[in-house]
């Protein structure tokens, strides 16, 4: 039996936002700022595996911890308690083109971007041609990325992601943004990567998408597993809940 791509076990993860305490005559004298913490459970005990070539949706309502479970999957926040491992490379798209320097051309951005993400300056140059004719803008490419539309932001974030070849992608509703059409390629290219036995973690507000796109999903509700299976059972349930 394979091992799975992303193994998640009994993952929590406590936020403590800092609460200050109303100043007194004494305290201002003294110049000093107590503060109260209060913990905030973004997960708790959240527990579940995806294998190579799956889909799998997250979906819940804001606040759930769905943007948090993929923070926890990139790498870029550590939980508190269990673990989450991921076997394959990964290419996270959590937020816009992060990393991206708006100042600076869409050009010199294709090389940040690609250099973030772990290729060599040499791979970023022979493939360059190609994530710009994905992305569609070989008429801009040279403009400043501070004056790309949404989309076309969009389009050169997920064109750079893509060139990473990952074996594992995390995507948060970057599919939202852009035309039809480039929505349309960018789902093609993600079932391209599913052939390859890639596995793709989808967080989206369109249980549409999910539903059809997605092979499993997961509901979270205030941070913990509140159902997992095939994705339109799990919709359907989301549905009828949240219509109650």
């Amino acid at each position: 039996m394979s091992r799975p791509a992303i193994l998640v076990d009994n993952v929590s993860v406590r936020f403590r936002p800092y609460v200050d305490r109303k100043p007194t005559v004494r305290r201002s004298l003294a110049r000093l700022r107590h503060r109260e913490t209060t913990e905030v459970n973004a997960l708790t005990d959240v527990s579940f595996s995806v294998t190579p070539g799956e889909a799998f949706g997250v979906i819940g309502r804001n606040g759930a911890g769905k943007s948090t479970l993929l923070r926890v999957l990139a790498g870029t926040l550590r939980p508190d308690d269990g673990k989450a491992v991921t076997n394959g490379t990964t290419s996270t798209l959590l937020q816009l083109g992060v990393g991206f320097n708006p100042e600076l051309s869409g050009r010199r951005n294709v090389y940040l971007g690609g250099l973030a993400g772990g290729m060599r300056k040499a791979d970023i140059e022979s493939r360059f041609d190609d994530i710009v004719t994905y992305a569609g803008l070989e008429e801009a490419i040279e403009r400043p990325v501070k004056t790309y539309s949404t989309g076309m932001f969009s389009r050169l974030a997920f064109s750079v992601g893509m060139a990473l070849e990952p074996e594992i992608l995390l995507l948060d509703e970057i599919l939202s943004v852009g035309d039809e059409s480039f929505r349309g390629k960018s789902m093609q290219a993600m079932r391209d990567l599913l052939d390859r036995s890639g596995t793709i973690v989808f967080v989206s507000h369109s249980l549409a998408s999910v539903a059809q796109f997605c092979d499993r999903a997961l509901w979270l509700e205030h941070g913990r597993v509140k159902q997992i299976g095939p994705a339109e059972e799990v919709v359907e349930a989301y549905q009828k809940a949240a219509s109650k």
